[in-house]
């Protein structure tokens, strides 16, 4: 089931920007993919780029798309401190993430991202639903974010349904460049959950439990 997400325009000032390096926490699931082009001799004109008739070739690569490792995945327990799979109340887990992109000449990058998630409900669960809160940034390649945005999913599950899977959209993410050989491949798109400390310390202590975590139905079910 994909779910449509509201767009999200990053319009922060134009950087004179290379190609950097440097330590950064772990990122999973690496570029998704650009969109389909062809070459065209002539320049379109500007009614063609208006109702997107422009099929001119991306001029660089699309940015790189990942899951922040640490934030990749977010546990619930009933009870703060008790980190036994019965107090287990909710869970969720980003699977993937994967867009296009597109730029010509000195346009700014446009993209559109799919976020592949799932999420699971434990013994301790009380509700059939659930809100997750996450996020989505743009950050220079190995540098701190240059710009944030926050969305929520809401989740329900059926009677007797332990986990269920969403694909979350976002349509516009908008990348101004300082001149037209800035390439995508100086930016990267970050995604993952809202953690509270407790969780986020969870996760880089290595331990976790299954998204499947919920296979036993929750209790009155």
């Amino acid at each position: 089931m994909k779910l449509r997400a509201a767009a999200f325009v990053l319009m922060f000032g134009a950087l004179a920007l290379n190609a950097c390096s440097g330590s950064r926490e772990a990122v999973v699931e690496l570029p998704g993919g650009v969109m389909p082009e062809e070459t065209q001799e002539t320049p379109p004109n500007a009614f063609e780029r208006m109702f997107g008739m422009d099929d001119r070739r991306n001029v660089g690569p699309c940015p790189l798309m990942g899951v922040l490792y640490d934030n990749s995945r977010v546990v619930d327990f009933a009870a703060p401190g008790n980190e036994r799979y019965a107090n287990i109340e909710y869970t969720g887990e980003m699977q993937g993430v994967r867009g296009l992109c597109r730029y010509i000449e000195d346009d700014p990058i446009t993209m559109s991202i799919e976020i592949q998630m799932a999420f699971g409900r434990g013994p301790a669960a009380t509700s059939d639903r659930q809100t997750y809160r996450y996020w989505v940034a743009v950050a220079r390649r190995g540098i701190a974010p240059i710009e944030k945005a926050y969305f929520e999913v809401d989740v329900r599950w059926d009677r007797g349904e332990a986990v269920v899977t969403r694909t979350e959209e976002i349509d516009r993410i908008v990348i101004p460049r300082a001149n037209p050989d800035t390439s995508g491949e100086n930016f990267e798109v970050l995604v993952g959950f809202e953690l509270t400390p407790e969780q986020l310390q969870f996760n880089r202590d290595g331990r976790r439990f299954r998204i499947d975590a919920g296979s036993r139905p929750a209790p009155g079910q």
